[in-house]
């Protein structure tokens, strides 16, 4: 089947079980969790930015301010380990630049994420020179910061994933030689595995990269406050990763209404059973 596989729609919570009876993880119980595993053959970033390559025509203002309380906050685990944690108060996340201010901070190997509302998040490797190397559209490409942003703000990520980098040639070296790669050329989902897999090298964030059989041993726990949180479970870092970016993109009102609803669609099949007997 190669790179080109059936896209799957995504499944809402209400589609999928849970045995929690409030829809939600305790804090001292880790209770059921939801598991879902997703196939999926498109770049989830596609439909934004589409004129990267046309300087000229690139927005410098956003439309609304980016709003970082939506952001969910979340944390990835293998099994037992955390791999990857979001918390929106640590510095480099709660505060987000301009690409001009953004090009001042950066260096060689930096992962930079491009974030807006409404938006999946765009991720870069930046390589120096005022340029990054960044999956768009089905392609590889070398572009200056400024262009790719679209007036976004960004931020540098090299801290989000816990696994340990690579040199910074290494890193920069995995982005270049990759520049022009496209179609069937391509081995990454989006923009954020891409360039999670030039800083890291693990071939977890390559399409197929784990075989999707038996026990599902990531876990996305998504944090809504110190007490209140849901586990969904998956097969593959990637798919993860996937869920995870529509989260980011949908924000954490959008997926806290979900939960909501899953919870009162629960509720109403449960009356109407008792209804029933």
């Amino acid at each position: 089947m190669g790179n080109q596989v059936e896209k799957l729609t995504h499944l809402s919570y209400a589609e999928v079980p849970t045995a929690d009876q409030d829809g939600f993880d305790s804090a001292d119980d880790p209770g059921s969790r939801i598991g879902v595993s997703y196939i999926f053959s498109a770049d989830d970033d596609d439909q934004h930015d589409e004129n990267i390559d046309i300087p000229e025509q690139v927005s410098t203002q956003e439309e609304t301010p980016f709003d970082n309380d939506n952001e969910l906050e979340c944390a990835v685990y293998y099994r037992e380990e955390c791999v990857y944690e979001r918390n929106n108060r640590a510095p480099d996340m709660s505060n987000t630049f301009s690409p001009e201010s953004l090009l001042n901070k950066c260096r060689q190997g930096d992962l930079v994420e491009f974030v807006a509302n409404g938006q999946y998040p765009h991720w870069a490797v930046y390589i120096g020179d005022f340029q990054v190397v960044h999956l768009h559209r089905g392609e590889i490409k070398s572009n200056f910061l400024t262009d790719v942003s679209q007036g976004k703000r960004g931020r540098i990520v090299n801290g989000l994933y816990r696994y340990r980098c690579l040199p910074t040639d290494v890193i920069v070296r995995n982005a270049v030689d990759h520049v022009g790669a496209r179609d069937t050329g391509l081995y990454w989902r989006n923009s954020e595995c891409f360039a999670a897999w030039c800083r890291f090298g693990k071939r977890e964030f390559k399409i197929g990269g784990e075989i999707r059989i038996g026990k599902q041993p990531y876990r996305l726990k998504l944090l809504f406050s110190e007490k209140k949180s849901q586990v969904l479970e998956f097969q593959s870092l990637e798919d993860l990763i996937m869920e995870k970016r529509r989260n980011d993109q949908i924000g954490r009102d959008a997926v806290l209404q979900e939960l909501s609803d899953h919870l009162n669609s629960t509720n109403e099949s449960k009356d109407d059973f008792c209804e029933l007997k």
